[in-house]
């Protein structure tokens, strides 16, 4: 069995006495990718905030690689290698490509903003961004600026971006959200290849995608864990049909 990399242990978030994630236990291990699916309202882009730091649990652990980091504040859990991706593309338009890339590999330095030291540093700071760009395909666009790119290439800027903070871990919440079929595509091409060396937790409504890349799947109602699995296992369970039932359409 791989590594697990990411576990939690009942963990809840609750606003005002409403339980936005309540009790969920879940592990995700490395070269995996754990789909978390669920109607509108599930829970899960909360629960993708409280695995990044972004909200503080209201009880419950997070576990990165055993170790304990419940609480911790965004930039500690980046540190700790966790890479995480936003349902609204979260890029600097104005700025290439590249620069994107090389301003998050240079947050990895303990003197992330210190402006005068060796050069060895920024050309080590340099060659992770490209390297980052060469994953994700888009190293012939390294000086373009991002506001000219389309909405797909937008996203692979994006999941660059987390890849050039050398992260073990990849938090994506619904990276295929406003692309259309052949786009889609090429990121789930891109998720299947970054799954070779990373663990992935995916939050995504395209069923198709989330099929073809999940070897676990769990699936959230009202913020609580309804089944959690193999996919096929899943997907044939009574249980998730019903809560599907008349569903469309998916948070």
């Amino acid at each position: 069995m791989s590594e697990i990399v990411l576990e939690t242990k009942n963990l809840s978030r609750h606003f005002e006495g409403l339980a936005a994630v309540d009790g969920v236990s879940l592990s995700c291990r490395m070269r995996e990718v754990h789909a978390v699916i669920g109607p509108n309202g599930a829970g899960k882009s909360t629960l993708i905030n409280l695995l990044s730091g972004d909200l503080r649990p209201s009880s419950g652990q997070v576990f990165l690689h055993g170790e304990d980091v419940t609480g911790l504040p965004p930039p500690r859990i980046s540190q700790l290698g966790v890479g995480r991706s936003y349902q609204k593309t979260n890029v600097f338009l104005p700025f290439s490509v590249f620069e994107n890339c090389r301003l998050a590999a240079q947050s990895r330095l303990a003197s992330s903003m210190r402006f005068f030291r060796a050069a060895r540093r920024y050309r080590a700071v340099s060659d992770a961004a490209m390297r980052a760009l060469e994953q994700v395909g888009l190293q012939q666009q390294a000086d373009k600026p991002v506001a000219t790119l389309s909405h797909g290439e937008q996203r692979q800027v994006e999941i660059a971006m987390t890849l050039a903070t050398g992260p073990s871990l990849l938090l994506l919440d619904e990276p295929l959200a406003g692309m259309g079929a052949e786009e889609s595509m090429q990121i789930v091409e891109l998720l299947q290849t970054l799954a070779d060396d990373h663990a992935i937790l995916l939050v995504e409504h395209d069923m198709d995608a989330v099929f073809a890349l999940a070897r676990t799947l769990t699936v959230m109602v009202n913020g609580t864990v309804l089944e959690s699995g193999e996919p096929a296992a899943v997907r044939a369970s009574h249980s998730v049909q019903l809560a599907y039932l008349g569903e469309e359409h998916h948070e």
